[in-house]
């Protein structure tokens, strides 16, 4: 965090909540309040031979570490870079015979920088490492378990010459890692590839509706605008997805983060209504055909996940197929339940290039999303990109086109212009709006001419359908 950076905002005790961040000046949507390397990241066990271990990129060639066999970077230039906080990781890792797990190997990362550096206040830190929330006095049983499990694993790892810390000491590191870990993604925002600890974030407060957002763009994350936020007024993020009842997001947010959610969306239910909406007018079904549905619903979402799962893709469009077919006659055009199941039509149907009914449905999410979430949601905005892909392909270029102007001016705020991800928005916008032109002077011409360039095509074939949701703030374990 620069100076600048510094003086632009300030820790404060939050009425209920300890402490809290505030603005010290007047920001805009999009403006950048902070950016902030991490204390200490780790890439997960699942992806460490496909990411590099410096900036996260996922990268085709990666050069291993010839001493320890188990960090890869892209290139010397990252490999140099991470030495300072690979060298006593690299040694350990020889001396252990094997690299331990992630939640160690931070812990390991975290302990050694404290050793270097001492716990206290470093540059740029507007709160030690000492002073942030454990929360390990709250774990139920099965966490306190998976707690002491990793504390072994942490003594068992842990080299006998560097600096010995007390048990509670080695607690206290993992009880900050297991509330205060963030999910770092990969260069274009779309996986989850890592978790980092970053200090001065830990102190921005959670809201259903924030007025900031949190970003991992190239290198370090960085709290971004929302809303115009003035002078005095407490920053926010959102630890959850919006995309569910407020009671549901209360429940998720208690289990994982140890505290009763009491802001103004979930006090008064704000949007509950549009999410669990049922249709209207002169049909309008019974209370106890909104349930079955729903109840359907839900257990055609359990397997889809297990089709999907397997790769049955084909399985999972059927399913989703039969869902709409109950869902269209009783819930309204919002309910999160028809959107979850839209959401995954339109996904894998475009991943078969199926992509005229994907990019119907594809319509039809955005449309329900547009009513419900922040008009400057990230989630949004990624959502509507994919529609607008979605509808490119399938030879919508008027309403390709619109929705990626929509997704652009989305991105520009919450993900900023240098954001890979927002660069690549502005190649595709760029592009439709000269397709736009070739169409509207000519429209044989156009189809002719798009026929011989999807040979050739700039804008990809949809990625194969993740099985996992878009990567959350804070990094969890399940």
């Amino acid at each position: 965090m620069t100076k600048g950076e510094m003086e632009s905002v300030e820790v404060f005790a939050s009425e209920g909540k300890g402490r809290g961040l505030k603005a010290r000046k007047e920001f805009l949507p999009g403006d950048v309040i902070f950016a902030e390397p991490a204390y200490a990241a780790v890439v997960f066990d699942s992806l460490t031979h496909v990411i590099c271990h410096t900036c996260f990129k996922r990268q085709e060639r990666l050069h291993r570490c010839g001493q320890c066999k188990f960090a890869y970077y892209c290139d010397r230039t990252c490999q140099r870079a991470a030495w300072l906080n690979h060298k006593n990781e690299c040694s350990a890792i020889k001396r252990h015979g094997k690299a331990p797990t992630e939640n160690i190997r931070l812990a390991a990362r975290i302990m050694w920088k404290i050793e270097r550096e001492g716990s206290g206040l470093g540059e740029g830190c507007l709160v030690s490492i000492d002073d942030l929330q454990n929360h390990v006095d709250s774990l139920g049983e099965e966490e306190k378990k998976e707690l002491r499990a990793d504390v072994e694993g942490f003594l068992e790892f842990w080299p006998p010459q560097s600096q010995q810390f007390g048990m509670q000491y080695i607690s206290h590191i993992f009880g900050v890692i297991n509330c205060n870990g963030f999910t770092l993604s990969d260069q274009r925002g779309l996986q989850a590839v890592g978790v980092g600890i970053f200090p001065n974030l830990c102190q921005a407060n959670h809201d259903c509706w924030p007025n900031c957002t949190v970003i991992f763009n190239n290198g370090k994350i960085e709290l971004r605008a929302l809303s115009k936020i003035s002078p005095g007024d407490e920053l926010t993020v959102s630890y959850v997805d919006f995309l569910n009842v407020s009671e549901e997001r209360q429940k998720q947010l208690k289990k994982q983060y140890y505290f009763d959610c009491t802001c103004e969306h979930c006090k008064k239910h704000i949007k509950d209504d549009l999410m669990l909406a049922a249709k209207e007018g002169e049909s309008k079904p019974s209370a106890e055909t909104v349930k079955e549905v729903i109840q359907f619903s839900k257990d055609t979402l359990e397997k889809i996940n297990k089709a999907r799962m397997e790769g049955l893709y084909h399985e999972v469009v059927k399913l989703c197929r039969e869902c709409l077919k109950k869902q269209e006659p009783v819930l309204g055009d919002t309910n999160i339940y028809l959107l979850r199941i839209l959401s995954i039509a339109s996904e894998v149907l475009s991943y078969l290039q199926m992509f005229e009914e994907a990019a119907d449905y594809a319509k039809r999410m955005v449309d329900g999303y547009l009513k419900i979430y922040h008009p400057n949601n990230a989630q949004l905005g990624m959502a509507v990109m994919r529609a607008g892909v979605t509808h490119w392909h399938a030879g919508l270029i008027e309403a390709g086109h619109g929705l990626i102007c929509k997704a652009y001016a989305i991105l520009l705020i919450t993900h900023g212009p240098s954001h890979p991800i927002t660069k690549d928005l502005e190649v595709m916008r760029v592009q439709t709006e000269m397709e736009l032109r070739m169409f509207q002077q000519n429209e044989y011409m156009y189809y002719k001419m798009r026929e011989a360039a999807l040979k050739n095509q700039k804008i990809q074939v949809m990625p194969e359908p993740s099985n996992e949701a878009s990567p959350s703030l804070f990094h969890k374990k399940e």
